[in-house]
């Protein structure tokens, strides 16, 4: 039996080409490479899982590469690479500063960097979570980092920047790593699932896609699990079970009892959310973001911001068409305002309930009014 290899360690993209969602700077160190300005330090900060490591990676491999390509990507075949590639490089070393924090540890950066490379032409020193090195160790760093020996190269990564002191940020070029956009997580999770032949439902790799928070890893690590769960048959209700996410069509349901002014069928149906085990507060959240999508839908050129699968989109372009924007615009400011204040309430399920009974109200008070 062959050994499981996690889809994020698996699929971890090994070239700039294949780098998901961050193409201004791969772009931009790919023109550094081409055009041999190199600099000494780099700072790749942004959320977690969005490739600040891997295109840490690719980075000290492609330069170290001895037979680039014309489009700036390592070869693979020269020794460089495939030491690399197998993990037995000595040219590149990877550190975490959350556990090697002291000024020792520092000290023994700054002994090992004076060593030139053995087979390529640069060191690179990759240092994760940058920003949990202590005050004295950031300043044993400055001198050996302002002013590294010509083959050493740092790569610091930290998911916050806010933390480093503004004499390191002042020797390094600054890469902001973005968010990935939930399409781009799609389009990923999809080609994996025909590459592994697991059977999918596009709204259910949405629901992935938005529960991992822009985080591609958080994906993947989504994606392996329900696929354990599921028996690579992945679909839009085991995925609903098991993230415990509540179905879309519950607000949607809700959104119609508001239109008629059905608050007794409105509570009933929040009585059966409940009784899955939701809380009151991300119901009413969830409630504001249905709002939301269903005001994105009332122009083609916001369209573009619904991320949901298309038979779930015209669900929504059906009910949009059902609301005027007054009970959208009244519907959203009345969520707001419940899930500000819930908080301060005793009974969370009452403050929800009375939410609702507004809501329900909204369209027989502007019948009133007219």
């Amino acid at each position: 039996m062959s050994a499981f290899v996690v889809s994020a360690r698996k699929y971890r993209p090994d070239t700039f080409d294949t780098v998901v969602g961050q193409s201004s700077i791969t772009f931009t160190l790919k023109n550094a490479i081409r055009t041999r300005s190199l600099a000494q330090a780099y700072l790749f900060c942004g959320p977690r899982g969005v490739g600040k490591t891997t295109c840490a990676r690719i980075f000290a491999k492609t330069i170290n590469c001895k037979n680039l390509g014309p489009n700036i990507e390592a070869c693979n075949e020269c020794e460089s690479c495939k030491s690399f590639n197998q993990n037995r490089s000595f040219n590149i070393h990877e550190l975490d500063a959350a556990s090697n924090n002291s000024v020792d540890d520092i000290r023994n950066l700054i002994e090992q960097v004076r060593i030139p490379p053995q087979v390529s032409k640069y060191s690179v020193y990759i240092i994760d979570e940058i920003h949990m090195l202590s005050q004295a160790a950031f300043n044993a760093f400055l001198k050996t980092l302002e002013e590294p020996p010509e083959h050493a190269i740092f790569i610091l990564a930290t998911t916050e920047k806010h933390k480093i002191i503004p004499t390191i940020l002042s020797r390094c070029q600054i890469y902001d790593f973005n968010r990935i956009k939930i399409n781009d997580i799609i389009s990923y999770l999809e080609n994996i699932a025909k590459k592994e032949k697991i059977n999918f439902e596009i709204e259910a790799l949405a629901i992935i896609a938005q529960k991992a928070d822009g985080a591609m890893r958080d994906a993947l690590s989504i994606f392996d699990q329900i696929t354990s769960f599921t028996e690579k048959k992945i679909t839009y209700k085991s995925v609903i079970e098991n993230l415990n996410v509540l179905d879309y069509e519950y607000y949607f349901q809700l959104t119609d009892n508001f239109l008629n002014g059905d608050y007794h069928s409105a509570l009933v149906l929040f009585d059966e959310i409940l009784s899955k085990g939701f809380d009151p507060q991300n119901i009413i959240g969830g409630l504001s973001r249905h709002f939301r999508e269903l005001l994105v839908c009332k122009a083609e050129k916001t369209l573009q911001l619904l991320e949901v699968g298309d038979s779930i989109k015209k669900q929504y372009t059906d009910q949009s068409s059902k609301c005027s924007d007054d009970f959208l615009f009244a519907g959203i400011d009345l969520c707001n305002e419940c899930d500000l204040s819930i908080k301060s309430s005793k009974n969370h399920r009452l403050h929800v309930e009375i939410n609702i009974i507004k809501l329900c109200n909204l369209v027989q008070k502007k019948k009133m009014n007219q």
